[in-house]
């Protein structure tokens, strides 16, 4: 390996990063201690910020050293495709229509289900949802989730204990689910041309043991926290007045997105019309679109794609010196401090791979990705969502990757003791 000062410089501020996001709160403090300047220094305090922040340091130091054309051409040369999606499948799948009808699944499932309300609610919204993310996308279905804990559960007033074990499961949950078809969850999107994996070789290799992951993931955390749960007023105080065309407007226009996912230039003109079409029937809507949330997690996914961009040196030759076995445990470990995606993105550039290894390497990346915020794409969709319950408006990353522990560990046990 022969990186360039350019590569060492990439590298250093992608660690200066990670180790931003387990600073967050001493930013949050620092805030509340200078008041004139609390809300510059509360954007410190956000995660979804901090990526974007490092990568525009980057590009500043590449047009320090290399030249202004060669910082404008590196920008050129990556993919922003994934973090304009996220934000447009954001906005879309938080709009009022879709959240009734996706509510009215999880209402009906959990109806199904021999347990109190509040405990039936919970495990469907942690296991049904999660899996709906293999047809949805898992952005999708991470703000689905997410918005439905949050007017259901979070806004109750919840331990702390069970915030962080309920964002821990959905995370994990979430990155497994999507795997079931072959377009959903963005580190298979990454193989699945190259490989040849259609949505069959998935639902016989991956989907089978993520969907048994997943519901026992549900299960065990809604079982230890069965008593505050139990206790948790769940009423359904939503009205359902949204008119039934305009939510079949609503879900076409959610599956052109989906369908259109590749063509930014076409999921965006969609999201204009959708757009039009949300002022025109204000009265549909939620208070207000998640226009904010969503561009601040298109920052954090585009400052990863800066920074990722300069991990090839030392992560391709990494894993190119693996074995099956090893690049499994290494690919979760990895995952935890960069993007699942660019991982098996990278892995697709090593020729002569296994099929073994192949699926090591995948099923690797989708099991710890639920372990950091950074691990899996759709995980800041969540936080924007979530993060403000927490004490200080902050989550822990440590207690976070303890609660993400128990549920990779079972996904780990589904892919390879099954």
């Amino acid at each position: 390996m022969h990186p360039t000062s350019v590569q060492i410089a990439g590298t250093l501020l992608f660690a200066i990063a990670i180790l931003h996001t387990f600073s967050v709160g001493f930013f949050e403090r620092l805030a509340k201690r200078h008041p004139a300047h609390e809300r510059l220094l509360h954007y410190f305090a956000e995660v979804e910020f901090v990526f974007g922040f490092w990568a525009m340091v980057l590009v500043l130091f590449i047009g320090l050293a290399s030249g202004k054309d060669a910082a404008v051409a590196y920008l050129d040369t990556r993919e922003y495709r994934e973090p304009l999606f996220v934000f447009v499948i954001m906005v879309i799948a938080a709009s009022k229509p879709v959240l009734q009808f996706a509510s009215g699944i999880v209402r009906l499932v959990a109806n199904l289900l021999p347990l109190p309300s509040a405990l039936a609610t919970y495990f469907t919204v942690l296991c049904v949802v999660p899996l709906l993310s293999s047809f949805i996308t898992e952005p999708a279905a991470m703000t689905l989730a997410a918005i439905m804990l949050q007017a259901l559960y979070y806004v109750k007033g919840l331990s702390v204990r069970l915030m962080y074990g309920t964002l821990g499961v959905l995370f994990v949950n979430v990155s497994i689910g999507g795997t079931l078809t072959h377009f959903a969850a963005p580190p298979v999107l990454m193989v699945s041309d190259k490989w040849q994996w259609d949505t069959l070789f998935m639902l016989t290799h991956f989907g089978w043991r993520s969907a048994l992951a997943v519901a026992v993931n549900a299960g065990v955390v809604t079982w230890v926290f069965r008593k505050e749960l139990a206790s948790i007023p769940v009423r359904d105080e939503e009205k359902r007045d949204v008119p039934l065309p305009l939510v079949v407007v609503h879900l076409f226009i959610l599956f052109l997105v989906v369908f259109f996912s590749h063509h930014p230039p076409v999921f965006l003109g969609i999201l204009l019309a959708f757009m039009v079409l949300a002022h025109a029937y204000p009265q549909y809507q939620q208070n207000r679109l998640i226009l904010r949330e969503a561009l601040m997690v298109c920052c954090f996914l585009g400052g990863l794609v800066i920074l990722g961009g300069q991990q090839g040196w030392w992560l391709q030759p990494l894993l190119s010196q693996m074995g099956p076995t090893t690049v499994y445990y290494g690919a979760s470990a990895l995952t935890a401090v960069t993007d699942n995606a660019a991982l098996t993105y990278l892995g697709t550039l090593v020729e002569g791979l296994s099929d073994e290894f192949k699926f090591a390497l995948v099923s690797g990346a989708v099991t710890g990705g639920g372990l950091t915020v950074i691990a899996n794409a759709p995980n800041p969709a969540g936080l924007s969502i979530l993060g403000h319950n927490f004490p200080g408006s902050t989550v822990n990353p440590l207690k976070l990757l303890a609660a993400a522990a128990l549920p990779t560990l079972m996904a780990i046990c589904a892919f390879r003791l099954f």
